[in-house]
């Protein structure tokens, strides 16, 4: 009897013990200064590994759906619209070997830039933006799928509705907004913005659309029901990227000539608070718990953690130079 408990007991263990081979969370950001990707230790604050990409950087970052692949576009060894060195190439990075281990090459160059997995059917939307195009991937053949047209130059940033029905590309140069049908693959509408646009984020419950006017300091809000920018926030600074709280309350918005971060109440639509942040912020990431976001700041090669209960930053990770895009690896 006592051999009989003494097996239970180790057989219930396994199941509360966790396995030595389970991967925990990483938070993954883009070191464009060094052309390479940071896997860091959101506990620690700790950067693992600095994973070489091979060539010219790459900006953005996406994580697969279970938390194991990280798929880094390969864009271009300078910004949007500029002359330079044009990427082909996307490559995708085991987080837990620490190493490369496939690429995919578009055939010539398109500067590819920013990597989104379908909410419904898991594909991999990235822009590609000297073909004026979202181009689609199948992740688990890393092959090339289909394309949709944006109608615009320099689509140089996506975001997708939740339902995956809509897809919303920030034209930088145009400064225009293209409204895709992801299910028929072409563009609906272009919404114009200002004469420079950058970034762009859509609300959880899909209504709202945000994205930063480079020319003055506000976000245009872009009404998904009629397809038209239905007003504007004003802001402390010239804005860049935005990110909402996945309970739909609040929108984090960076402002890099103010180093800081601007909480937008989403409710009334108004600024309701800053948090200090390192130098020239770019990017937001809110975890999926709600509780934290990472804000990549550039020209102090940090992320700075910023809890949300609180409303203050917790610590500045030092995470590599010209840290830039963020995403988040979730554990298995």
């Amino acid at each position: 009897m006592r051999s009989i408990r003494l097996a239970v007991a180790l057989l219930l263990l396994s199941f509360i013990v966790p396995s030595s081979h389970a991967q925990q969370a990483r938070l993954l950001v883009t070191q464009k200064g060094d052309q390479s990707l940071a896997i860091v230790d959101p506990v620690s604050g700790k950067v693992l590994a600095s994973v070489p990409e091979g060539g010219i950087t790459g900006h953005e970052v996406i994580a697969s759906p279970d938390g194991r692949l990280a798929y880094v576009p390969i864009y271009s060894n300078v910004g949007v619209g500029q002359p330079g060195t044009n990427g082909r190439t996307l490559v995708v990075i085991d987080i837990a070997a620490q190493k490369v281990v496939a690429s995919l090459d578009f055939g010539h160059g398109v500067r590819p830039h920013m990597p989104v997995f379908g909410p419904k059917d898991g594909l991999l939307y990235v822009t590609t933006e000297l073909d004026q195009s979202i181009t689609l991937i199948d992740p688990k053949t890393l092959k090339i799928v289909g394309s949709i047209p944006t109608g615009q130059p320099e689509s140089h940033m996506l975001a997708l509705s939740h339902d995956g029905r809509r897809g919303y590309s920030a034209n930088v140069g145009p400064g225009t907004v293209s409204v895709l049908d992801i299910p028929a693959r072409k563009t609906l509408k272009i919404i114009p913005i200002s004469s420079n646009t950058q970034r762009i984020a859509v609300s959880p419950d899909d209504r709202w659309v945000f994205t930063a006017d480079q020319t003055t300091p506000r976000l245009a809000v872009i009404d998904t029901t009629t397809n038209q920018v239905s007003s504007s926030i004003p802001l402390e600074g010239i804005a860049y990227g935005t990110a909402p709280t996945p309970d739909g309350r609040w929108l984090l918005v960076t402002l890099p000539d103010q180093n800081k971060i601007a909480v937008v109440d989403l409710q009334t639509m108004q600024v309701v608070r800053s948090v200090p942040v390192g130098s020239y912020p770019q990017e937001v990431l809110v975890r999926p718990d709600g509780e934290t976001a990472y804000v990549s700041c550039m020209h102090s090669n940090q992320v700075a953690e910023i809890d949300l209960t609180s409303w203050k930053l917790a610590r500045l990770i030092p995470a590599g130079k010209e840290t830039d895009g963020l995403a988040w690896a979730a554990g298995h």
